[in-house]
């Protein structure tokens, strides 16, 4: 309506360059000296000079003007749509380059940034972290839709590694202390503060939002090194001077205005002329609505849906959602789980009773007016993040397109019953975003909490420790129970293993009571085997032996008495011709060997088995008659 711009990227791509303000966009592109907005008040400005006194004759000589408004159309000149400006951030390795181009540029004019910053020929590039799929080097960025600030980086799979010397440089650095002099500008006091070169510039404002109460978000810093330009950068990679380094943090001048700041603002750029209630009855005729013209955010100015529809994987569209709330609301946000609800419900309900948490679930509607305020100043709300991501896993779903609504009121008819599911069901849009506080009972999940969106930083956080006192009284109860049952089962198991041991030594002694009898059935069949050997070689032996010769025989006889060890003697008569063999199988066919006895005779005592078998009886004097005895070799 001010400015005469009819294209929606022309004038998103202004506001970006302004930062968003809203007034700063309409005198960039307005001449200065013809002023933008005009009262019958006054010609002063919120920024800059006044426009000129000529305003206040404008606006007295239409005294019947409902409306506060003039349009001004401005130059050709001036309307002309300038480039877009996008700022890719690079990282390879350990090194972050900035780059800063023309939507009209190619993708290879990239690479030629990247080549004179990186010393690396662009055709050892590859360029990763395009949100499409087909990119070369020729690939215009207008057309890929980029937002304005992108994310890439650098692969080079041809190129060696860099040296190991390099690494151990940078792992003494992660290793050393830095000794940080931070000054409270607005307070002018000294803090100093000790922290190793691992910890990132992130922990740092962290740890003075402690100590100074200023948030993150709203701190404004000097004195950070030009290559500290990533909070994510670790300390010793960051260019702070070793071992001390000053830096002076104050707090941003916040964008959030009281309805009196508001009031007095609009009064001094005069885009209020009275307060009878007809301020902005004709701000319809420029084709312009209030939710436009403020700010307020409307679908006609977002750039892409928190979540696909229809969505096939619930990973996949959670990735996106994740992605789509960083770029909304910045980097200090909940950690949302990546996966599906029942993946969620294992991750927070089915670990040990110790490890269990909350499950929360964020409802997100982009056409609910608390939706901004909700997200900006509570769910990122430094110590909302902690608390959540220290005893909650948190889900997040968008509930703004009919079938993804659709699709979340089955889910939670299916886990948390029909009751729950009409409670979201009657919701109004108004009424979101919602935050579901659900809880993991032995047979089902309960929903401790809805919080709606109409809440403050210091009740959502109550009505979370509210919550979490009441899981932590049932988290305690399932400790003792699971400690029990631990119990339970180690005695248990401790009984299986003694019992396990007890049939072990039972089989092993049977085993070896097997082995024992099966050696001396073995002994057995040997001895057996060689008693029956012996008693065939005694009976070939007596069978194979001449007759014994009659008393009242004419040849020579030799009668033989013969003592054994256990003192029988058996007698026998032999021809004085026989051999000395004769007699040894003798004595052998009665269960002798001469191989295990040996006979002795008497007078004189001799060894009669170490004289020649082959020699006759006559020969070796055991004529005509000779007592001998038995004795068992050694």
């Amino acid at each position: 309506a001010c400015t005469g711009i009819e294209n929606i990227d022309e004038a998103i791509t202004l506001l970006e360059q302004n930062n968003w303000d809203l007034v700063a966009a309409i005198n960039g592109v307005i001449p200065q000296e013809n002023g933008i907005l005009q009262s019958e008040y006054g010609v002063e400005t919120l920024h800059g000079p006044a426009y000129g006194p000529s305003s206040h004759s404008t606006a007295s000589s239409s005294p019947s003007s409902s409306s506060a408004f003039r349009h001004v159309v401005p130059s050709r000149q001036i309307v002309e749509r300038q480039p877009r400006m996008l700022d890719f951030r690079v990282e390879y390795r350990d090194r972050n380059v900035d780059v800063v181009l023309e939507d009209s540029s190619t993708v290879g004019d990239i690479k030629h940034i990247l080549e004179n910053e990186l010393q690396i020929p662009a055709s050892k590039m590859l360029l990763k972290g395009w949100k499409t799929g087909d990119v070369d080097d020729s690939t215009v960025l207008k057309s890929l839709h980029l937002p304005k600030n992108n994310s890439l980086y650098v692969l080079t799979p041809d190129l060696p590694p860099p040296s190991s010397s390099h690494s151990g440089a940078l792992q003494e650095s992660l290793n050393q202390n830095f000794m940080l002099i931070v000054t409270h500008r607005e307070v002018q006091r000294e803090y100093n503060l000790n922290f190793s070169g691992s910890s990132t510039i992130q922990e740092v404002k962290r740890n003075v939002y402690d100590l100074t109460s200023i948030p993150v978000r709203h701190q404004l810093w000097e004195g950070w090194p030009p290559s500290a330009t990533d909070d994510s950068m670790t300390l010793a990679v960051s260019g702070l001077t070793f071992p001390c380094h000053r830096l002076t943090v104050g707090r941003r001048s916040s964008p959030v205005q009281t309805r009196e700041q508001s009031e007095e603002q609009c009064t001094d750029v005069h885009m209020v002329s009275d307060s009878d209630g007809d301020d902005f009855e004709d701000a319809t005729e420029f084709g312009v609505d209030d939710g436009e013209m403020f700010g307020v955010a409307s679908s006609a100015l977002r750039k892409s849906p928190m979540m696909p529809e229809n969505a096939e994987n619930e990973g996949d569209a959670l990735l996106q959602f994740t992605a789509e709330f960083s770029s909304r609301y910045g980097d200090c946000h909940p950690v949302y789980f990546i996966g599906s609800l029942e993946a969620a419900f294992q991750e927070a309900f089915y670990g040990k009773a110790r490890d269990r948490k909350l499950l929360a679930i964020y409802l997100h509607h982009d056409e609910s007016v608390l939706t901004n305020v909700f997200c900006s100043q509570m769910l990122c709300a430094e110590s909302i993040v902690s608390y959540l991501s220290q005893n909650f896993i948190t889900w997040a779903w968008d509930m703004t397109k009919e079938a993804n609504r659709a699709r979340f009121l089955t889910m939670c008819t299916r886990h948390f019953g029909s009751v729950v599911a009409q409670t979201i069901r009657t919701q109004k849009t108004d009424q979101f975003p919602l935050f579901l506080i659900i809880m993991g009972r032995r047979s089902s999940n309960e929903v401790l909490n809805v919080i709606q969106g109409n809440t403050t930083v210091d009740e959502l956080m109550m009505r979370l420790m509210a919550a979490m006192e009441i899981f932590s009284a049932q988290q305690q109860e399932d400790i003792k129970d699971e400690d029990k049952r631990e119990a339970r089962e180690n005695v248990k198991r401790e009984q299986d293993e003694a019992y396990r041991i007890s049939l072990e030594a039972d089989r092993a002694k049977r085993e070896a009571q097997e082995r024992e009898m099966a050696e001396q059935f073995r002994l057995e069949q040997i001895r057996k085997e060689q008693e029956e050997e012996r008693e065939a070689i005694r009976l070939s032996l007596e069978q194979s032996l001449p007759p014994e010769p009659k008393e009242e025989s004419t040849e020579s006889v030799s009668k033989l008495r013969i003592r054994t060890p256990s003192g029988e003697f058996f007698e026998r008569r032999f021809l004085a011709s026989s051999k000395l063999q004769v007699v040894f199988d003798f004595v052998a066919s009665k269960g002798y060997p001469w191989e295990e006895y040996k006979l002795l005779g008497t007078f004189p005592r001799r060894d009669v088995t170490q004289l020649d078998p082959n020699k006759s009886l006559l020969e070796v004097k055991l004529y005509p008659q000779e007592t001998l005895f038995l004795e068992a070799k050694e």
